[in-house]
């Protein structure tokens, strides 16, 4: 069978496939879900094993939280990244949409529901336990990261995206 690079129109969020729901969107609603709350939310942060947490943020205490944002069923099924995002949290998260399924979220992790205005903890995440070293390590990652990213911002020539922080 031969793989191709072409995203099929199946997995694309839009009016004609309500199926998917629009992942930036939901990104946008948590993070001000959290900001309300007082935390500090960052999109695409590189952990320091390499992977990405969906959104994470910080709170004035240096709590941390990361948020995994699902569009649909099928990316939840296919995607257990977050499987490892507990050693580098407080509290882990997912945000989905109203019509998400929300019995498949595993218990171990809060459930967010949220759209592009702002959202709401349906289900507290368990508090999880972060060793003083690894707060101190990923604090000052965060701050990094976002200090790198407000640097570029307008800068001609530079890739602005979170992924390039």
């Amino acid at each position: 069978m031969e793989q191709t690079d072409v995203m099929s129109l199946d997995d694309t969020a839009s009016a004609a496939n309500p199926r998917i729901d629009d992942a930036q969107a939901l990104m946008r609603g948590a993070a001000r879900l959290l900001w309300h709350m007082g935390f500090s939310a960052i999109p695409e942060f590189i952990l320091p094993d390499g992977r990405r947490a969906d959104l994470a943020a910080l709170g004035r205490k240096g709590e941390i939280i990361i948020v995994e944002i699902k569009s649909g069923i099928a990316d939840f099924r296919a995607d257990s990244k977050w499987t490892n995002y507990a050693g580098y949290c407080d509290r882990l998260y997912f945000a989905v949409s109203e019509r998400f399924p929300r019995d498949v979220i595993p218990d171990d992790a809060g459930l967010i529901i949220a759209d592009g205005f702002g959202g709401a903890i349906i289900r507290e995440s368990p508090v999880l336990t972060l060793a003083p070293a690894r707060r101190k390590a990923l604090t000052l990652r965060f701050a990094r990261a976002a200090a790198d990213r407000l640097m570029r911002v307008g800068e001609p020539g530079t890739d602005t995206s979170p992924a390039s922080a």
